[in-house]
């Protein structure tokens, strides 16, 4: 005789168990409970919405996951990736510079969810105009580079690591010029590919998967080229810079929004190497470069430097870089309640909570890095 299952049991016993762990929380605990349980109801109302619309700006909480990994290798991928860093303190980064590459592209499996979902479709930093929400403010950091590098229809211009395609819809659509974006990310390259087709930059965009470091360009096929906070990731920039000039027209023009040390840091400061390497390994970084390695490594590779400036302080009017980071941070405990809850009733991928604290972690460093001046990006 086959044995018998009562669902309505099953869900009664179940239902039960969970009014009896809740009962033994602590008042603090209990409020957790209730609060993210409101979001997540908040949430899955919002999933129904979304899904009944034709387009998904970013996914919903129940959908975060480690983009290319499978989700039951996810712990172990970010354990891997947290065991590549020396310790704080030593400078040291990457312990394994051969495996950069692997690294990033795992790295960026397991945030981009995170970043689409907690931050927006561009990834990176921008001082805050005066009377502009942070959106806006974004808008116009992006579109500075299409202005400097003189953009037009006609162009073909490089996003030299793309993300997911926030900078680069922004920059061909104000130009009219077709730009090409180059992530090492197979996933990325899928959720810039849906983005630009869903907001209509497909004819203006292409998105490639490759190594910045290789290029699968031909020399002298492009009439310009940026980096948005990305080649901070090359093990080193004049790889990356080399890259770009050849596959820059002669006479062409590269942006860079680089991730440096200012000359306010102090190596030998322990609270400085400690702010840096805590933001190296939490955001990927094989190690941080000064201001002036950045300027020299585009010299050595061919670029005449034509204009270097520290975009955090140029503007005394502007407010800083890390405000909107800084923000988040206040109310970053309902995010880390909504991420905590999902996990804790198994619909995450084991290791994102891990993920996410590592991200809430790093947000204070970034922070520390924006107000003591050592860092900028």
């Amino acid at each position: 005789m086959a044995p018998s299952f009562n669902p309505m049991a099953s869900i009664s016993d179940g239902y039960a168990s969970l009014v009896e762990g809740y009962e033994k929380l602590t008042p603090g605990q209990k409020y957790g409970v209730l609060a993210a349980g409101g979001l997540l109801t908040v949430g899955a109302i919002n999933k129904v919405y979304i899904a009944s619309t034709d387009y998904k700006k970013k996914p919903s909480s129940t959908e975060l996951g480690g983009g290319s990994i499978e989700a039951n290798q996810v712990k172990s991928e970010f354990d891997n990736y947290s065991a590549s860093y020396g310790a704080t303190g030593t400078k040291e980064g990457i312990k394994d510079r051969s495996k950069t590459v692997q690294l990033v592209d795992v790295f960026y499996s397991l945030v981009t969810d995170f970043y689409e979902w907690g931050w927006g479709q561009s990834f990176h930093f921008s001082p805050k105009l005066p009377g502009c929400d942070w959106k806006t403010s974004e808008a116009a950091h992006e579109t500075r580079i299409a202005a400097v590098l003189g953009l037009k229809p006609g162009d073909r211009a490089l996003d030299v690591g793309c993300g997911v395609g926030g900078p680069l819809r922004t920059i061909a659509s104000v130009s009219g010029a077709h730009v090409v974006g180059l992530t090492i990310n197979q996933y990325q390259v899928d959720r810039a590919r849906y983005h630009n087709q869903k907001q209509g930059v497909a004819p203006l965009a292409t998105i490639v998967r490759g190594d910045f470091m290789n290029m699968p360009f031909e020399n002298s096929s492009f009439d310009g080229a940026y980096a948005i906070e990305a080649t901070c990731h090359a093990n080193k920039l004049e790889d990356v810079y080399g890259e770009v000039f050849r596959v820059l027209k002669p006479g062409s023009r590269f942006v860079t929004y680089e991730w440096v040390s200012t000359n306010l840091y102090d190596d030998k400061n322990p609270e400085h190497v400690r702010i840096m390497d805590e933001i190296n390994y939490g955001n990927g970084l094989p190690e941080m470069r000064t201001w002036k390695q950045a300027e020299e490594a585009g010299k050595k590779v061919g670029f005449d430097l034509i204009w270097s400036q520290d975009l955090a302080v140029s503007s005394k009017v502007c407010g800083p870089w890390y405000n909107r980071l800084w923000y988040l941070l206040k109310t970053i405990w309902i995010n880390k309640t909504m991420v905590n809850t999902l996990n804790l009733f198994g619909l995450l991928p084991r290791g994102m909570k891990e993920v996410h604290d590592m991200l809430a972690f790093v947000a204070v460093s970034l922070c520390e890095g924006g107000r003591t001046g050592t860092f900028t990006p």
